[in-house]
């Protein structure tokens, strides 16, 4: 190949892979707002605030990094960015009324919680599903009073599934990589049900992907009540972050959430 048309090539891939600043501007800017929007309630606003200049988004962007203990800017720089582009569960991190079983503060009437997984994803066997499922659940159970017991046919009062996109509820998925979960608080209906997105990649173990007992473990959180913390250490936590499901323990500000709502455990305190 000669000079001139290794230099046209080259040239020609820059054109395709090489967007103007300006163009990823504006492509981070509306991926920013529709996370606020799906994560802390961000609307379109008329009337005398619109007007005097105080901005939606400046608003969301502050209360955002002031969950997240970041720096209060109100402004979308890198370090806000880079945690909304983090791998999360899928339920908002303030309340909002169309998710009327999140994080109302909710609990189970009763100690027995029956469970069914309805469906399992082929990114694991059968078998590292169930122990993953069960552990996460026994999660809870070590610090409560809760007793959970599986069915396998029937209406449960978590019911377990995997899909992806658009999967039966509302809310559909977004891909790999984003939104992990999501799961509904206590009650009759879709109450207390949890989806998995079956884009990601679940593992049992390893870090490569996403080990699906930690992701369980906080969905089932919000089955039973909880909204999510912003103690970075929580379970409760909204991004995920590895951590090693053989030496896992629950941390104090999730014993102390799901005690406030159950109580402790009576035998182990």
């Amino acid at each position: 190949m000669s000079p001139f048309s290794l230099c046209l090539v080259l040239s020609l891939a820059g054109a395709v892979y090489c967007l103007p600043v300006s163009v990823i501007k504006e492509q981070e800017e509306r991926f920013a707002e529709n996370y606020l929007k799906k994560f802390f309630n961000l609307t379109e606003q008329n009337g005398p605030s619109a007007r005097r200049g105080i901005s939606p988004v400046t608003k969301k962007l502050t209360e955002m990094q002031r969950f997240f203990g970041l720096n209060i800017t109100g402004t979308l720089d890198n370090e806000t960015l880079a945690i909304m582009k983090k791998p999360r569960c899928g339920v908002p991190d303030v309340k909002m009324a169309r998710f009327s079983t999140f994080g109302n503060n909710q609990k189970w009437q009763k100690n027995t919680i029956t469970y069914r997984i309805e469906n399992y994803t082929p990114d694991m066997t059968v078998a590292e599903v169930d122990d993953s499922i069960e552990k996460a659940l026994q999660v809870w159970a070590k610090v409560t009073p809760l007793r959970f017991t599986r069915i396998y046919s029937g209406i449960a009062d978590i019911m377990i599934s995997f899909g992806r996109q658009a999967h039966g509820d509302a809310y559909p998925f977004d891909g790999r990589g984003k939104t992990l979960a999501h799961a509904y608080g206590p009650g009759t209906g879709i109450g207390g049900d949890a989806h998995f997105d079956e884009d990601e990649t679940f593992t049992f173990r390893s870090s490569k992907g996403i080990v699906l007992f930690l992701v369980a473990a906080h969905e089932f959180g919000h089955s039973l009540g909880l909204s999510h913390s912003n103690d970075r250490r929580a379970l409760m936590y909204p991004t995920y972050s590895y951590k090693n499901p053989d030496t896992f323990v629950l941390p104090q500000d999730d014993v102390n959430g799901i005690q406030s709502l159950y109580g402790p455990n009576p035998v182990n305190g």
